[in-house]
């Protein structure tokens, strides 16, 4: 999952990333309201956590903006402790949830976990479902029957992006805005390379899901059965 954290307060903001970061979630800063609005335009963000008071654009217009451009990430918004007028204009602003400050981190995860289980229904308790195949985002590991494979990062991230568009085919250029974010320095090839990788693991747990290449277009994910 990738989360977008826009809050002005640096040494707390990269305090909290660096939990994310632990906690197998891929996690982008930004300190004012105009650059976090230029990211979360992206559509690159699974969740975003939004300071209502911030520089430049405060937190309640860059939320109506994103909604106004269609962006649907869940927003999480981080307010004052006791200002309930901001809760209610967050949420009627189109915020999913809020979190007053100060918060404890572990609060924090237990709100991206219960927002990633309301987004999808291939989720279920965090575990994500596709053919005869489980993938656990948070452990990295992937399921077939009895057997397990652990994953690396980037394969668990990708696989996770295949399983939530499974009907759509994803190009490589997507891929990278996903997985490394939109300024990336990242190649085609460090596509290429990860999803050979997670095949071969694909291969492995005998799941029967493969990763399908569309020339010219990108990736898409089968079952034994849609191959026949």
């Amino acid at each position: 999952m990738r989360v977008l954290m826009v809050e002005d307060e640096k040494y707390m903001a990269e305090a909290v990333a660096q939990v994310l970061k632990k906690n197998n979630y891929s996690a982008d800063l930004e300190h004012n309201g105009e650059d976090g609005l230029n990211c979360g335009l992206s559509g690159i963000y699974d969740v975003i956590i939004l300071d209502i008071m911030l520089p430049k654009m405060d937190g309640i217009s860059v939320l109506k903006e994103l909604r106004r451009n269609g962006i649907e990430a869940p927003v999480i918004l981080l307010t004052a402790r006791g200002e309930t007028e901001d809760k209610v204009r967050g949420l009627d602003s189109g915020a999913d949830d809020y979190l007053a400050k100060p918060f404890h981190t572990d609060e924090l995860l237990a709100r991206l976990r219960a927002l990633g289980r309301r987004k999808t229904e291939l989720i279920a308790d965090g575990i994500l479902k596709y053919g005869n195949i489980e993938l656990n985002p948070h452990t990295l590991m992937l399921c077939c029957g009895s057997k397990e494979i652990k994953l690396t990062l980037k394969e668990s991230q990708l696989l996770e992006l295949l399983i939530k568009r499974n009907s759509m085919i994803i190009s490589k250029e997507a891929i990278i805005e996903k997985l490394w974010g939109y300024d990336a320095d990242a190649e085609d090839n460090h596509v290429e390379i990860h999803v050979s990788f997670l095949r071969k693991k694909l291969s492995q747990l005998e799941s029967g899901v493969s990763i399908r290449t569309i020339r010219g277009a990108g990736y898409i994910l089968n079952t034994a059965n849609e191959r026949e």
